[in-house]
């Protein structure tokens, strides 16, 4: 079970989910406790019960990104793509402390049967966790203490961040449970320190500490610059969550001169220039809970910083809590207000809402019960010509392949995801989770495996699955290097099924009529322009595991290209913009030319005006030229005149494609071209990444 709520209406509700299988660098962990963030789980609960409008101005960010796309892709995909985004459910939680189940093989430091804290994991029984978001709790930590460590490490990273240390004046804005850990762990630390609360039951919690408390009002702002002598505090930590500028403003006022304002919490940040100019200040924003937060490398990957350049990651932020624990420097029992099992975890939420102030730490406890996985769920039916399983369940597959596959008459009776089940996809509402990615790929409960994960996971499950003699439908790109691509052919060869892969532009109307249009004859010249859009900030495709958008998404504008020519690329040059990384640039032009003299040039940009349209290709040769804008409009001028052909809405091919998967499964349609031309996709591709590499134009051996 794992608690999670609407996007749509703030709706929570508790959810029977599967137990995944650890990656390599993940640990499978049994939870004990769990602690409810006050502050980020009622920012959280507070979005999403805002009606839309609410959404709209509390996130503007957002609305800027919706209207971008809707100029990019019209109304009605856009509206199609919001819709899917409420439909979602998201977790909530992100500290708790368990029991290790099983760890991933890269994990070295934990063993099954360990006491362990965790962050970043869901309030659920069972947590996937990575190796580096998880440490061992010492034998005198409980569980609820240990369900802290990521809070308090929230706190630790804030007052790292503040450079104090004993002496110091520390005045800590905001006694929340964040707040308060902030204190103690300063007070610790040998720091004098002072809190700002407008609450009068968490000043005397803090005052019991022998923390120096003020109220938040004029008179306490006074009272806290009096306290710090006249001279100022060295820092001040700002932990308080509220949309005013005011807690940032006053800290100024009461910061000495060359101090350091440390925002943790959150905060309006409509400030005047003048204060902390006059005290030449330093304002830094705490992000998470150290160094390592949202770095693949160190979460996905397992890489752990030197501690001699970062001595302070995540990890050692938790253990350096949980040291604090052990030896009695901090307590945090006090914190604890209330109590609820997992299974009551609604109303836990709803003291959460109910605008009553005296919760601070509220902890959820689970059932122990012996540690172990669930045997998978099998489907006792018999198989049907199109029962398949999904494996990966990102918003594409949710948002286009699995639709359109079901519009093809596919049906999805097993599925898995990496992170859990799905949780909004009704249309798999009927389907076996299944805890692993081998019991779809290797099971006789499914004879077509649709694989959807990412990039660089794709080879290695089209092999498994040809492998066992499944159908696979693979989204691209189909390998991101030779040997991959080798192995895939190889597994092919000696499989009894076929391979179609996700270049569905080949497939749509506008471009199937261009073909017609053209016939045969003589040699073409294309013209692609694809005005993509610069990539999110953290985007999982910026990452050089993926291949970059020229091996992840040019595929499928070459592979268009080669569908007009009809014919594969003879060579192939590749023009970057020189900025950054070559693999991960979002700027380039390949130049290819054909063997019967064709010659395509697809211009992928990323910095020009979204209004332009996405695509646009441009045909000219047979004595005919065309134009495909967006795949909404054809516009042809030859012989015959002008004339202009509409496509509402907008076709990229994504159902016909698996109408003609339907046909391969079911021996209606001879697989090998469809294979064939998927391979002549991916080999000029990589040899597309050699010339960017080298520079120099390259023959793709076919």
């Amino acid at each position: 079970m794992r608690l999670v709520q609407s996007v749509r209406s703030g709706e929570l509700c508790l959810v029977e989910d599967i137990i995944p299988e650890p990656s390599p660098t993940q640990v499978l962990v049994k939870t004990r406790a769990s602690l409810i963030s006050a502050g980020t789980e009622r920012s959280l609960r507070s979005l999403a019960s805002a009606s839309l409008l609410a959404k709209a101005r509390a996130r503007p960010d957002l609305v800027k990104q919706v209207i971008e796309r809707a100029k990019k892709t019209g109304l009605r995909s856009t509206a199609k793509a919001v819709r899917s985004r409420l439909a979602d459910s998201m977790p909530l939680g992100y500290s708790a402390a368990g029991v290790v189940v099983s760890v991933g093989e890269a994990v070295t430091d934990l063993r099954p049967g360990q006491r362990v804290a965790t962050a970043g994991a869901p309030h659920a029984d069972h947590q996937i966790v990575a190796g580096n978001l998880t440490v061992a709790l010492p034998e005198t930590a409980s569980f609820e203490e240990g369900s802290f460590s990521t809070i308090a490490s929230i706190a630790l990273n804030g007052i790292r961040l503040s450079n104090i240390g004993p002496g110091s004046r520390v005045l800590v804005v905001g006694l929340g449970l964040v707040g308060q850990i902030t204190a103690r762990i300063a007070l610790a630390s040998g720091a004098v320190v002072g809190g700002i609360e407008p609450n009068a039951d968490r000043r005397k919690i803090a005052s019991k500490k022998g923390i120096s408390v003020f109220p938040a009002n004029d008179q306490g702002w006074e009272a806290a610059a009096d306290w710090a002598h006249g001279s100022g505090a060295d820092a001040v930590i700002v932990t308080a969550a509220t949309k005013s500028s005011d807690p940032l403003l006053r800290s100024a006022k009461v910061a000495r001169d060359r101090a350091l304002i440390v925002l943790v919490g959150e905060s309006g940040m409509n400030l005047d220039r003048r204060p902390f100019y006059d005290k030449e200040l330093t304002l830094r924003v705490a992000r998470s809970y150290g160094p390592g937060r949202y770095d693949p490398s160190y979460e996905d990957l397992g890489i752990d910083y030197p501690p001699g350049y970062v001595p302070w990651t995540v990890q050692r932020n938790m253990e350096a809590f949980l040291n604090l624990v052990e030896h009695n420097r901090i307590e945090i029992s006090d914190l604890i207000t209330h109590r609820f099992h997992f299974t009551e975890a609604l109303e836990a939420y709803e003291l959460l809402g109910s605008g009553e102030k005296s919760h601070l730490g509220i902890v959820l406890k689970y059932t122990e019960e012996p540690e172990k996985l669930e045997p998978p769920h099998t489907k006792k039916t018999p198989i049907r010509d199109l029962d398949s399983g999904l494996v990966g369940t990102g918003r594409f597959a949710r948002d286009v392949l699995v639709p359109s596959a079901i519009a093809a008459g596919f049906t999805f009776t097993h599925y898995h995801s990496a992170t859990g089940s799905i949780l909004s996809t009704e249309m798999l509402a009927s389907a076996n989770p299944s805890p692993a990615s081998e019991q779809i790929l290797e099971s006789d409960a499914v004879s077509i495996v649709f694989i959807a994960t990412r990039h660089d996971t794709h080879s290695a499950f089209v092999s498994r699955a040809l492998g066992a003699g499944k159908h696979v439908f693979c989204e691209k790109p189909l390998a991101l290097g030779e040997a991959e691509l080798m192995d895939i052919e190889s597994a092919l060869a000696s499989s009894t099924g076929s391979l179609m892969v996700g270049f569905n532009r080949r497939w749509s109307p506008s471009v199937s009529d261009a073909v017609k249009i053209l016939g045969s004859g003589g040699p073409v010249q294309i013209i692609y322009r694809v005005n993509a859009g610069k990539l999110p900030d953290g985007h999982w495709l910026a990452d050089r595991r993926m291949g970059g958008r020229l091996l992840g998404e040019a595929c499928h504008f070459l592979d268009t290209c080669s569908a007009i020519v009809g014919l594969a690329p003879k060579v192939i040059t590749t023009l970057t913009s020189g900025r950054g990384e070559l693999l991960l640039d979002e700027n380039f032009t390949l130049l290819v030319g054909y063997p019967d003299g064709s010659q395509a040039t697809i211009i992928y940009a990323s910095d020009s005006s979204m209004r332009f349209g996405k695509e646009r290709l441009e045909i000219l040769g047979r004595n005919q030229t065309i134009v495909i804008r967006d795949f909404q409009r054809l516009e042809v001028d030859g012989p015959s005149g002008h004339s202009s052909r509409k496509y509402r809405p907008a076709d990229k091919g994504h159902r016909r494609e698996f109408e003609i998967f339907s046909e391969v499964v079911r021996g209606k349609r001879d697989s090998a071209e469809i294979s064939q031309t998927a391979f002549e996709t991916t080999r000029a591709m990589i040899a597309a990444v050699e010339s960017a590499m080298t520079g120099n134009t390259v023959r793709v051996d076919i």
